[in-house]
């Protein structure tokens, strides 16, 4: 019989020491000694037909290394059965004792899933800002940088190229359709600035029309980016009401997530990150210490989230998210929820945002 030992450690660590006897152990090194010695070729043996014990022999101790591979993972979750450990990363895996004929005995130290309490969330208050008011000179800045990119971009390109789309947040309304003659200038050979021409080879009807759009786009950025303000507030009051220690494997999760964001913006700069952090002066660790407790906030925010979703019953179903999954339009994107970790992650971020959903309902009621 498989035995077990479960020590309970800070920051949600668990030891399990777990011994297995010879008779529970000896079906899986058998099974693995057949499957290895198919590929076994001894001399005077056909492929795969030389006997056990001198494939064993041969085999040596890449056996018992297989062997553990396929009996830890399997010997540790039956001894996790009944339970309240939940495993919400790799093992690490070492061993006490292992002799054949004799058994098996290891230590597997994981991070439990984390208990977490979340107080009052039904009585946060968080206040939303009126969005910024678009203004004339909002628009005209706008309307001015248009103006000079298409004047600069007509001037030096005798041949139309793709055309560059000025957006808002939810997609925009200006785009250059490579309209006008490419040579805006008056008499005097200077610009003459935008006028109905310009305006139509924006996508406009006309100057007045171009102006509206630009607006629009505008109102809509500001809007967004006020809605954005408002759930953060709201999930700042989600972090301070979270009670939970927090295990080392998320917040390095969240550092390493944070640390890829930042590559990416590098990147659109054109930098490397190692020129990014030397012109910072910074390294790799300075950095991330710098934003551990940024990300112990991210993290705590996550989880107090969750606890929320799960007293509250949020759900998604499955015809949700693969509805969600539909509205993808790239073939490869798409592709990669055929598997189930992607949809996993979806999932939970749909679960997610509906609940921050419910409590900006319960927030403004």
């Amino acid at each position: 019989m498989v035995t077990k030992d479960i020590q309970k450690q800070p920051k949600s660590l668990v030891e399990v020491t777990v011994t297995v006897p010879w008779t529970d152990l000896e079906p899986k090194w058998n099974e693995t000694l057949q499957r290895l010695s198919q590929d076994i070729e001894l001399p005077g043996f056909r492929k795969g037909a030389a006997p056990a014990n001198m494939v064993e022999a041969q085999l040596g101790q890449k056996l018992q290394d297989e062997v553990l591979r396929v009996a830890q993972p399997a010997f540790l979750i039956e001894a996790l059965q009944g339970s309240d450990v939940v495993p919400i990363d790799y093992p690490q895996y070492s061993i006490v004792n292992f002799v054949k004929g004799q058994g098996l005995q290891f230590k597997a130290t994981i991070t439990n899933r984390p208990q977490v309490s979340v107080g009052n969330y039904k009585t946060i208050k968080a206040s939303k800002s009126s969005p910024k008011t678009v203004t004339d000179e909002d628009v005209n800045k706008i309307l001015d940088d248009l103006y000079k990119r298409w004047n600069a971009r007509q001037a030096g390109s005798a041949q139309p190229g793709p055309a560059p789309v000025q957006s808002g947040p939810n997609g925009g309304s200006i785009s250059f359709n490579n309209q006008g003659n490419g040579n805006d200038t008056g008499v005097d050979g200077k610009m003459s600035g935008p006028d109905d021409n310009f305006a139509k080879a924006m996508g406009a009807l006309d100057m007045n029309d171009l102006k509206l759009k630009i607006k629009k786009d505008l109102e809509d950025n500001a809007n967004y980016n006020n809605e954005l303000d408002y759930e953060e507030s709201i999930l700042q009051e989600v972090e301070k009401i979270t009670q939970v220690e927090l295990p080392e494997v998320l917040i390095n999760d969240e550092l390493n997530r944070m640390l890829v964001s930042l590559q990416r913006r590098v990147a659109d700069m054109g930098l490397l990150l190692e020129d990014y952090l030397k012109s910072q002066n910074k390294t790799l660790d300075a950095l991330k210490s710098e934003w551990k407790a940024q990300a112990e906030k991210n993290v705590r925010m996550e989880l107090g989230l969750a606890e929320i979703a799960r007293n509250e019953n949020v759900s998604i179903s499955d015809q949700e998210l693969q509805a969600e999954i539909d509205k993808i339009q790239d073939a490869k994107v798409k592709q990669q929820f055929e598997q189930q970790e992607p949809r996993l992650q979806l999932r939970h971020a749909l679960r997610q945002t509906r609940t921050l959903d419910l409590l900006k309902k319960l927030v403004a009621g």
